[in-house]
């Protein structure tokens, strides 16, 4: 004798699956959360305001070399005398300070110079010798 065993009809699932739109959903809040602060940073940047006429500049160039001496249009200054300088610089309307580091340079060296200029208030600075590493 042979039994038969009846096997249930498959029943439609009236249920639908949410895992995977709570998965997108997670991902779409972490790309929002990463992507906000990066939108929100703001630095401010003087932009000229368009073509007029204007005050022929004086450039000034203050070199750092690879052992973090200054030179000041060429000749060597001492630490104490640049803040003076730079005073100078600032105050001048047509005043320019080009900054040229070797690339050996300490970054901490020009980052120092860096903050000084900044604290003498030279708002029309320039970065000269920026060019791509030679292979």
């Amino acid at each position: 004798m042979v039994k038969h065993v009846r096997v249930a009809e498959p029943v439609p699932f009236s249920a639908i699956n949410v895992t995977p739109f709570i998965d997108v959903m997670l991902v779409l809040l972490i790309v929002m959360i990463l992507s906000i602060p990066v939108a929100s940073h703001k630095l401010p940047v003087d932009l000229p305001s368009g073509l007029g006429t204007t005050a022929p500049e004086t450039p000034h160039q203050l070199a750092i070399d690879r052992g973090g001496a200054l030179y000041w249009d060429g000749a060597p200054i001492a630490e104490a005398q640049l803040p003076a300088r730079l005073a100078q610089v600032g105050a001048d309307p047509a005043g320019v300070l080009h900054m040229n580091t070797d690339p050996e340079a300490r970054y901490e060296r020009f980052d120092h110079v860096l903050a000084q200029v900044k604290r003498a208030g030279v708002n029309r600075l320039g970065f000269v010798g920026l060019r791509p590493f030679e292979d």
